[in-house]
């Protein structure tokens, strides 16, 4: 039997092209989400924040009244009340007036800035005065409501994986149970006569301990995959045929050993009585003799018996198997580090690390890392939007538009069509 070198690329993308079966779908707690694929877009029933909301500590004014404001001339306001976070206050900020505010708290009625704490000094207490030593534009240091989401707006979209930071706003928007695609059902098999299970802590003399079902199983469940595990099948074209026909019950087929050109290489024989080879012989090293099909629509996946070369082979043609069947691609996950080009400046001050949110696009071959424009740290779909952070280091003031930058991604990056 002469082995193909298929490019993995080409051949990856066949692969996947010809996966029409699917997993179907579930609707579960949200709180048990994490890691599912949405199958369907999710949108917010509700608007947050719900009410604008102070940004920093500070006073909250009108900020007309603290125009020309400055250390050498100050501008002095009445302290007529303060507000604390949780609070629902029934307050009205005048002419000449503040509040005290802390951060998070309701706005008060007709006050549209908040001054920060650091540039005031109070005298007296309860119903005394303030001096504010710089003005502050309307709108300054406060969260307007609906500045995270909008009523009505899509805040994950069909197709993405459900990260941590995914639930608390999903929960929050109203989003208590998600309609997710079922979990993949996967049949392993490991072939041949000179294998033995793993387990056996004496070893069989002669034998090689199987390491590669062990693995791959273990795999498969961390990728949230409910496992068939069909053992060690022998040498033999009846038993193997047997274990074929049996693992087609699930929606991936995967099989180790045997896929090679020698005499007993025969599962992609019998791949090839089923369904269709798509590709035997792949052009990686190592891992050559993967052999990949598709019978009724679902992905099988014939990995080499060594070891090394059917760990490589399993990440590059299963895992991407095994999102496909989900109903989406993903193209790098989290964790994954990947290089974009800068939209716009990135600004940062020194002596200050600084992360800043971006989201990805492609564009003419590129990733284009697109700086997320937020007021601060408590808008939560900013992080979800977001795929990754640029970190900015200490010593740089900023990065320039145009840079390339590298990216660490907070989610799965998801090929769209």
């Amino acid at each position: 039997m002469i082995l193909e070198r298929r490019k993995a690329g080409d051949a990856l993308e066949e692969f996947l092209g010809r996966i029409e079966h699917r997993t179907g779908e579930e609707v579960v707690e949200t709180l048990d989400a994490v890691g599912r694929v949405l199958a369907e877009d999710v949108r917010a029933e509700v608007t947050l924040p719900p009410f604008d909301r102070a940004a920093m500590d500070g006073y909250a004014v009108r900020a007309e009244d603290t125009f020309g404001a400055s250390f050498s001339s100050p501008v002095i306001l009445n302290v007529t009340g303060s507000i604390e976070t949780g609070e629902n206050p029934d307050i009205e900020v005048g002419r000449g007036e503040a509040v005290r505010i802390a951060t998070g708290a309701v706005m008060p009625a007709k006050a549209n800035a908040v001054v920060m704490v650091e540039y005031t000094s109070e005298g007296g207490s309860e119903g005394g005065v303030v001096e504010v030593y710089r003005a502050v534009a309307p709108g300054e240091n406060v969260s307007k409501r609906g500045e995270d989401v909008r009523e009505g707006e899509i805040v994950l979209e069909r197709g993405e994986v459900i990260q941590p930071h995914d639930v608390g706003l999903l929960l929050a928007v109203g989003a208590e149970e998600v309609k997710v695609a079922g979990r993949v059902r996967a049949a392993v098999a490991a072939t041949g006569d000179e294998i033995c299970d793993a387990r056996l802590k004496a070893g069989v003399r002669g034998k090689v301990p199987d390491t590669n079902r062990p693995s791959i199983i273990s795999s498969l469940k961390a990728l949230g995959c409910d496992v068939a595990d069909l053992g060690i099948v022998r040498d033999s074209r009846e038993e193997m045929r047997r274990a074929f026909e049996k693992a087609l019950d699930c929606d991936l087929v995967i099989f180790t050993g045997a896929t090679s050109a020698g005499e007993k290489d025969i599962m992609p024989e019998i791949l090839e009585e089923f369904g269709e080879v798509i590709a035997h012989g792949i052009a990686i090293k190592p891992g050559m003799p993967t052999a990949l099909g598709i019978v009724d629509g679902k992905p099988v996946i014939l990995l080499p018996g060594f070891p090394v070369a059917c760990l490589i082979a399993f990440r590059l043609f299963a895992i991407p198997a095994i999102w496909r069947l989900q109903g989406t691609r993903i193209v790098a996950n989290p964790g994954e580090i990947v290089k974009a080009r800068l939209a716009r400046r990135i600004a940062s001050s020194t002596g200050t690390r600084t992360f800043t949110r971006v989201r990805l696009e492609r564009r003419n071959g590129e990733f284009i890392a697109r700086p997320m424009r937020t007021s601060g740290s408590g808008v939560l779909s900013s992080l979800v939007r977001a795929h990754g952070f640029v970190e900015v280091e200490e010593e740089l003031e900023g990065i320039e538009e145009g840079k390339v930058v590298e990216v660490k991604l907070t989610r799965h990056l998801v090929l769209r069509s």
